[in-house]
């Protein structure tokens, strides 16, 4: 396929990705109270096999021939990068400080009962051909189920309790602490499958040894060295493009140390956005970003994510005994071990009910990990499939269950505005 024509069929699809995101986005904001997020996550799927390429099939080969996907992926790493970039541009560290024991031990049992779980049902996933890759060892594989299933959707929780005005409460802070702390150890999780899924002992130390002085080095000197960046904000009053593109470079260069030693380019962005300075400077890149990001780069990833979920292979009852059983499974470990942590660090029934509905959404987060996965050939189509079921499942029950078990005194007016990332 020549340039020319990459092109034109970048255009069709980016105004079929962009229509069907918004317009499924739109309904389920509108008649079923979810934030705008869920339903593209939703379309992505719809624009894949699964559903458009079951019923309309030459049509859907048509519009996304396999050529075209290596740009859709490029543009859905770039806003999925971003999209990090911002959820670290809203990590508030006065979380941890807030409510530190009950948060911690709320994440500490999120995270080890998923753990528990993928123990005992990795072995029997290996078991099924096709679900992981053949050279993934069991504890590879336990690994990365278990930070599937202990993953939580940080931006999304974070959202809900902005939009109830809960951010200064003891549940948000406790929330909020507990949440941070559970996908900052799944990604180390991640961050170790990854390097230990390569070639060679080299490269997985490359990966964890660079991975881990990157971090370092921005967490410990990061905010230091990016302090005038933000002194050269106040002083101009506004993020003039110079200081945009400046922090763009500094984007691209931090999503390319991570990719280039082996980890994953959304970590590079997390962390920067973590390190930037607080203020007009953070503020102000999360308004110019955000609108780019969340309406143009981030359909693009749920459709690359929908392109290759087909729920088509998940075809016979073994199969779908399977995908039932992760989604049930992944339910009660996550959402009952952080119910159980909160009520014995002293929290209220309803305040602990509250915690284990928002704990349990995945949300972007488990569609990130996944995608790493399928890209990374550790698990294959049919188990990528079932974890977007989860996901999707998952992310779509957190806000209707909260309103519920937290009372009808907190739910907040039906969404106008699109879902961001952060509050």
């Amino acid at each position: 396929m020549t340039p020319s024509e990459l092109s034109a069929y970048f255009f069709v699809q980016m105004a079929l990705i962009i229509g069907t995101c918004r317009l499924v986005g739109y309904a389920v904001r509108r008649w079923l109270g979810q934030p705008q997020v869920v339903g593209e996550m939703m379309a992505g799927v719809l624009l894949g096999p699964s559903l458009f390429g079951f019923f309309l099939p030459d049509l859907q080969a048509a519009l996304f021939p396999p050529e075209t996907k290596n740009v859709l992926f490029v543009c859905a790493q770039l806003g999925v990068g971003l999209y990090m970039f911002l959820v670290g541009l809203g990590f508030r560290s006065d979380h941890f400080r807030a409510q530190i024991g009950s948060a911690a031990a709320v994440s500490f049992t999120g995270m080890a009962v998923p753990f528990i779980v993928a123990i005992l049902l990795a072995p029997m996933l290996q078991d099924v051909p096709g679900l992981f890759a053949s050279d993934v060892n069991q504890f590879q594989a336990t690994l990365f189920l278990g930070a599937c299933i202990a993953i939580t959707a940080f931006p999304m929780l974070a959202r809900i309790i902005h939009e109830r005005g809960l951010t200064d409460t003891k549940l948000g802070s406790l929330t909020l602490s507990a949440g941070a702390i559970d996908d900052a150890a799944a990604w180390t999780v991640l961050a170790i499958v990854l390097a230990s899924f390569g070639d060679g002992p080299g490269v997985a130390i490359k990966a964890i040894v660079g991975g881990a002085s990157f971090a370092a080095f921005m967490l410990i000197f990061g905010r230091r060295l990016l302090a005038p960046l933000g002194r050269i904000t106040e002083r101009n009053g506004k993020v003039t493009h110079s200081m945009l593109a400046a922090v763009l470079v500094l984007f691209m260069l931090a999503a390319f140390a991570m990719d280039y030693i082996g980890i994953h380019a959304v970590l590079g962005g997390f962390l920067l956005g973590i390190c930037m300075p607080r203020g007009k400077l953070s503020n102000e890149l999360q308004r110019q970003l955000e609108p780019i990001i969340m309406v143009l780069l981030i359909p693009m990833f749920f459709t690359y994510s929908g392109l290759n979920t087909q729920l088509t292979v998940v075809n016979n009852a073994e199969l779908l005994a399977i995908a039932m059983g992760i989604l049930a499974a992944s339910i009660l470990a996550k959402g009952v071990a952080c119910y159980v942590a909160a009520r014995i660090t002293g929290q209220d029934n309803s305040t602990a009910m509250a915690i284990g509905a928002l704990m349990n959404a995945r949300g972007m987060m488990e569609l990130i990990i996944i995608n790493i996965g399928l890209q990374r050939g550790i698990i294959g189509p049919a188990l990528f499939s079932m974890l977007v079921i989860m996901a999707i499942v998952t992310t779509f029950m957190a806000s209707p269950l909260f309103d519920l078990v937290y009372g009808r005194k907190h739910r907040s007016p039906p969404v106008t505005d699109d879902a961001a990332p952060v509050p």
